[in-house]
């Protein structure tokens, strides 16, 4: 049987597809929007040594270097399916490449789901997770619609926390950024034709990941797409498919090179109404109301979508999840979007058919309140009162 080793590295990604125009276009867009980024090698080299003659300052220079990319920690996580269908005997292994044969089905026909969550490291040096039990449900519910077999919500949670916990020295200090948790559900046995593998394999990894808002939200500026859309009624976008993903890279490039920060996309049936960014919910906010588009299928439930509903009620403003038209914006006092990594996020314009809506003016006041008031509770600075979060001691 022939074995293929596959990487977690972007330099075999780069390698694979630097003749594609759009990803040199991605690339530029990129690092004139974030500057340059140190190689997750060199910053590992740098940040693994335990060398006790390390000045703070150096150390605080090494966490200040990182942004969004994936970095070697020293373990992974990995439990495979039986004939059942169940998972057991899963455990932490050496972080590294795996190994899958050619005709695995993730390869050839997609079957893979992905998941994101994180970790972030109390002052008394304990780590606090934030509603990982939601991110094993939404799981379970996607590996249900791509005919696959998934870890209990129990046990995709003290997964979560044995690879936490065997990577604890990468989380980063308070108010240096976080740990990012990616677990993952892969069809790995082999298939010909279209059908389900045979086998199943769940892995999770992690990476330090700096602190986005330093000095404060900084807004984004979006565009409406009116060509390609993200997902359709009947398909699999409400749920974190690998294969979401890659179909949406060329319009999110062709913003970036336009001077747009991301891409809103409308729904596919009427080409009118409000569905998400390439990887974040969205939020409407006129007066004391805030309205957010439904769920109904070609939209992901969004666990900081479903946080930011319940925070938002709990501060006495009024919650519509209703179909939300593109003519709306133009009336919006402020727009905002909700995404794991980025928590939320003010929107500074959007621009629809050649017309701009700015909204500075609002000072961003609404989304700045939810998102202080939700990383409290993700970092440990306020008291839990919704029992969201979980401490590793």
């Amino acid at each position: 049987m022939l074995l293929v080793p596959l990487s977690f590295t972007n330099a075999t990604i780069v390698q694979f597809s630097s003749s594609l125009k759009v990803h040199h276009q991605l690339r530029l867009a990129a690092t004139s929007s974030q500057g340059s980024l140190p190689s997750s090698s060199s910053w590992r080299r740098a940040t693994s040594s335990d060398s006790h003659s390390e000045t703070s300052e150096s150390a605080d220079r090494r966490w200040d270097s990182l942004g969004f990319n994936p970095v070697q920690t020293d373990y992974m996580y990995v439990m495979k399916s039986s004939e059942d269908g169940s998972f057991a005997d899963g455990g932490l292994r050496r972080y590294g490449n795996i190994e899958i044969i050619p005709a695995a089905a993730v390869l050839n026909y997609g079957q893979g789901i992905i998941e994101g969550l994180k970790a972030y490291k109390k002052q008394n040096g304990s780590i606090i997770l934030f509603r990982p039990e939601e991110n094993g449900l939404r799981l379970r519910v996607g590996a249900e619609r791509l005919c696959m077999p998934a870890p209990t919500i129990e046990q995709f949670v003290e997964a979560v926390k044995s690879t936490v916990l065997a990577n604890k020295r990468w989380v980063p200090p308070p108010d240096k950024g976080f740990l990012h948790i990616r677990p993952l559900l892969l069809g790995n046995g082999p298939v010909l034709s279209l059908t389900t593998a045979p086998e199943f394999t769940f892995l999770i990894y992690v990476t330090p990941v700096g602190n986005y808002f330093e000095g404060g939200l900084k807004p984004i500026n979006l565009v409406v797409e009116n060509e390609t859309h993200r997902a359709a009624p009947g398909g699999v976008g409400s749920i974190k498919a690998i294969g979401n993903y890659a179909g949406i890279i060329k319009a999110q490039a062709a913003a970036k090179v336009n001077g747009f920060s991301d891409v809103l996309y409308l729904d596919s049936v009427h080409n009118k109404y409000l569905e998400e960014i390439s990887t974040a919910n969205l939020f409407v906010v006129k007066n004391n109301t805030i309205s957010t588009p439904t769920l109904g299928g070609t939209i992901l439930p969004g666990v900081t979508r479903k946080s930011i509903i319940d925070i938002a009620l709990s501060q006495g403003f009024q919650v519509e999840e209703r179909l939300v038209s593109v003519e709306e914006l133009s009336d919006a006092d402020e727009v905002f979007c909700s995404e794991n990594a980025l928590c939320v996020l003010p929107v500074g314009s959007i621009t629809y058919m050649d017309k701009r809506v700015d909204y500075e003016e609002s000072g961003f006041v609404v989304s700045q309140q939810l998102y202080s008031a939700l990383t409290n509770i993700q970092m440990g600075l306020t008291e839990d009162i919704m029992g969201w979060t979980t401490v590793l001691e």
